[in-house]
């Protein structure tokens, strides 16, 4: 007999607090993944638990972190996770975005130091609940993905979420990562031992591959398109993109330089603007950061 959201959700926080997240970040971290069950996305919600446990012990996450604020203007801010499970840094950095938005016309926040955070379009649909559109995207930890025509893994699922108000309770959300599927997709496959549809995944080779289980042999997920001819080049030009605005903007780890984790990027917009980069990031010029990116991450 399924749970009753209250039962799930309330199992949710008290893992999260016997983990040793505060009780208060518990709470909003739990109804964020229960919001991602509710809505059918089941890759981001319950079925993290184990995987976020085992980073946990491995000392990837620190249960215990809060999100700091680092550096601020009118129109942007810099949001430092700590080490943490990403939900409560994406989510403050998105009130943040809000805050300025209504303020000035325009918010954009960028979180660095952080883990997984969830579903995308939780975040962006927090813009549109203000009246706001909202944009979200996330470089992701996890090098599984070969760029177009490459030989190696270089980007990760490197998803996009954008949100606009619509009739009331009917607002346009778009979520999606930048490959072909979810990297939770695969897993769930692996985990119920079913084959994944052809396209998903390559072997070592770049043969196609139906085994989910094949990255963790040297194989590699597919940018959004799938094969060369399926035009994968979108998704990888994509995914390109998603980093750059993710990590240049924040000044976080890139991993197809050093294969270490990145950041997460939130804007709230009612427009786009030029010059922000400088506002944002306190490490080196965003255009020498996705200068080393390109050279690192060929097509």
């Amino acid at each position: 007999m399924p749970a009753s959201y209250e039962t799930h959700r309330k199992q949710l926080q008290l893992i999260l607090q016997a983990w040793g997240m505060p009780e208060a970040t518990a709470v909003g971290t739990a109804e964020i993944m229960s919001w991602a069950d509710l809505h059918g996305v089941d890759t981001h919600g319950i079925s993290m638990v184990p995987p976020y446990d085992e980073r946990r012990q491995g000392g990837k996450i620190d249960m215990r972190a809060v999100p700091t604020v680092v550096k601020e203007t009118p129109v942007s801010a810099l949001v430092d996770g700590g080490g943490g499970l990403g939900h409560p840094n994406a989510r403050r950095a998105m009130e943040l975005a809000i805050e300025k938005a209504k303020k000035t016309g325009i918010g954009v926040a960028a979180v660095r130091n952080s883990a997984h955070f969830g579903a995308c379009g939780f975040y962006a649909l927090m813009a549109v609940e203000q009246g706001l559109i909202g944009m979200v995207t996330t470089s992701a930890s996890g090098v599984q993905v070969a760029p177009t025509n490459g030989a190696e893994a270089r980007l990760g699922t490197d998803p996009i979420a954008f949100a606009a108000p619509g009739k009331p309770g009917e607002p346009f959300l778009l979520d999606m990562a930048t490959t072909t599927v979810a990297a939770g997709k695969i897993r769930n496959k692996a985990n119920e031992n079913l084959p994944a549809p052809s396209g998903w995944l390559v072997t070592k080779d770049g043969q196609p591959s139906t085994d989910p289980r094949e990255v963790s042999k040297g194989g590699f997920m597919t940018p959004l398109g799938g094969t060369p001819e399926g035009s994968s080049h979108k998704g990888y030009g994509l995914s390109s993109m998603v980093n750059i605005l993710s990590s240049a903007l924040s000044g976080a780890t890139w991993k197809a330089v050093s294969f270490m984790p990145s950041g997460s990027k939130i804007t709230s917009l009612r427009y786009w603007a030029n010059g922000l980069p400088e506002m944002i990031s306190t490490s080196a010029p965003h255009t020498s950061v996705a200068s080393e990116y390109c050279q690192a991450s060929p097509g």
